[in-house]
């Protein structure tokens, strides 16, 4: 596996970012009266079937280590997957995509709130201006509950990247994401029986599906954000505003505003800005 500096933790989780548009865009693709809880649960569901291969060759010694901070991640990911399908069944594609990159605008704060750790001016301003194009974006005068839990998913977003550096350094990536999908299946399987739905087996496809797009995504942060400071790279994560405007337009024939390209210039630019910024000081620092 190759040293991950900032300029490859950045490019991965472009990637990332990238990959995670489509999970989104399949989730959007759900009927209007789906079973909300049971599509949950059919997610942590299809993420366990999908993820214990890749664990059952893994050093599984001691593999509930830290397991309070797995319970805490998984159900504030749990939390934040009910409030995304609810965002995405309401509003265009690149308008929640555009509220869920308010996450690295969070995490930033976070860092430095409760980890302690230190805010350059270069990230800063970044993650100022892209605050700037979100608003921009969204327009304050459009706000809606729809828009509120777009910003719950975000905040849930940040949170679960920063509390990666709670978890024991031992579980690999797989590891880490199969006990957060774990732990928060028996609360999923409490809803679903609350809901009372008929089981709904084309909502199980979706979800598998989704699950191979946003596990991909979920193991690039936790291998990223494990080893690099989030105040260093969370910018990157912006770059999936991109892919959300150009499948909104190709999929679901949607129309974005001049608006959506102002202040998605305004979240980029300042971007590859910081990219080649720290790309340059990682290079200082290395010779």
């Amino acid at each position: 596996m190759p040293k991950l500096t900032i300029g490859l933790a950045m490019l991965l989780l472009i990637i990332g970012n990238n990959i995670a548009v489509l999970s989104d865009a399949l989730i959007k693709n759900l009927p209007k009266d789906v079973a909300v809880y049971q599509f949950i649960l059919y997610r942590q569901l299809s993420a366990i079937v999908l993820l214990i291969p890749f664990c059952i060759f893994s050093k599984n010694t001691h593999f509930f280590t830290g397991l309070k901070w797995h319970i805490v991640r998984g159900h504030i990911w749990l939390f934040g997957a009910v409030f995304m399908v609810i965002a995405l069944s309401t509003l265009p594609l690149a308008t929640v995509n555009a509220l869920f990159y308010t996450a690295p605008i969070l995490m930033l704060l976070l860092a430095m709130l409760f980890f302690k750790e230190k805010g350059t001016f270069s990230s800063i301003l970044v993650a100022a201006l892209g605050f700037i194009g979100v608003l921009i974006i969204v327009k304050p005068s459009h706000f809606s509950w729809a828009v509120l839990a777009a910003f719950i998913v975000a905040l849930t977003m940040a949170l679960n990247n920063l509390l990666v550096k709670k978890l024991p350094s031992h579980h690999n990536v797989f590891q880490t994401l199969l006990l957060t999908s774990l732990v928060g299946t028996p609360v999923a399987l409490a809803l679903v029986l609350w809901e009372g739905q008929a089981w709904s087996w084309p909502s199980l496809f979706i979800a598998t599906s989704s699950n191979v797009f946003i596990l991909t995504y979920a193991g690039i942060c936790v291998w990223v954000y494990r080893y690099i400071e989030a105040n260093k790279i969370a910018a990157a994560e912006y770059t999936g505003l991109i892919g959300a405007i150009a499948i909104g337009i190709l999929w679901f024939n949607e129309s974005p505003e001049p608006t959506m390209y102002l202040g998605s210039a305004m979240i980029v630019l300042p971007l590859i800005w910081l990219a080649k910024k720290e790309q340059s000081k990682q290079k200082i620092v290395n010779s």
